[in-house]
């Protein structure tokens, strides 16, 4: 069966003298660019480093998908860092990998029992890796809001069992970031994307283990010397409340961007849904 770290691994290519990254179609956020979570999990799987650990990237240019991209992988320390180029030669994305303290943690991301079930439906895609309904590899997560809170309620899906029968790490990653993004969006009436991904997973997760995604929307808050990037804080828990994941991860808001993704949304979501997140984009009927 196909699964997200088979995917990964035939992503990876060095016969060449250096090692290039294709990233597969499935690993979609915004059209036509790699899921920002999904490019964390490249760096966690590049790192192997066991135990709880900080994942982080700074991206800096789209990433596209089902192009070679040349992967930069040294060390600083106990750190691995990374430095993903285009074919141009320019740097997309810089990340890190490190060990890190197990009583590492976020001290005010929202709790379990913040989750908007009985809120408003975000929108979903098709092809995206996080809430693409046609995606057969995606999380195909429905993510929900209300007045104070982003989240989400989501079953592990066959691809996400890993060969030691644990949730695969890009789960968690996407996760946090489609909520990060959605924080955002809610805040600014914007589309955009994630620019800055600190992730820490605190703990392996056992395949199987529903998992609850959850940031506060207080936590979104903007930059004073840039109100188009928003820093919100999210994380993720298993069944029993337990903290698996949590992320410092900044948003930034593209003036117009949501013009293009709101005509692909208006196609597969009642305007209404659309509407709550983009008014500029998506107008009430006349």
């Amino acid at each position: 069966m196909v699964t997200i770290a088979s995917v990964l691994k035939r992503s990876f290519d060095d016969r060449a003298g250096e090692q290039l990254v294709t990233l597969d179609p499935a690993l979609q956020g915004l059209p036509d660019t790699a899921h920002g979570g999904s490019v964390l999990a490249v760096f966690d799987a590049v790192a192997s480093v066991a135990g709880t650990r900080a994942v982080g990237g700074t991206y800096r240019r789209r990433v596209p998908l089902g192009v070679p991209l040349a992967l930069a992988h040294g060390r600083e320390g106990n750190a691995h860092v990374f430095a993903l180029r285009g074919e141009d030669g320019s740097v997309l994305v810089d990340g890190r990998v490190a060990a890190a303290r197990a009583t590492d943690d976020l001290a005010h991301a929202a709790q379990p029992a913040a989750h908007a079930a009985d809120g408003h439906r975000l929108p979903i895609s098709r092809a995206c890796f996080a809430c693409g309904t046609d995606n057969p590899l995606g999380l195909q997560v429905q993510l929900a809001f209300d007045e104070t809170t982003v989240s989400g309620a989501w079953t592990p899906r066959e691809p996400f069992r890993d060969a030691d029968d644990a949730l695969a790490p890009a789960a968690l990653t996407t996760l946090l970031d489609e909520a990060a993004f959605w924080l955002g969006a809610l805040a600014t009436g914007e589309s955009g994307m994630t620019t800055v991904l600190d992730v820490t997973l605190h703990r392996r997760v056992p395949f199987g283990t529903p998992i609850t995604v959850a940031g506060r929307r207080a936590s979104a808050r903007p930059r004073p010397d840039d109100r188009r990037y928003w820093d919100t804080e999210v994380a993720a828990y298993d069944s029993a409340g337990a903290r698996v994941a949590s992320g410092r991860i900044t948003f930034v808001a593209v003036r117009g961007a949501a013009r293009r993704l709101v005509a692909g949304m208006l196609a597969i979501n009642d305007a209404d849904i659309v509407r709550r997140v983009f008014p500029a984009y998506a107008p009430a009927r006349a």
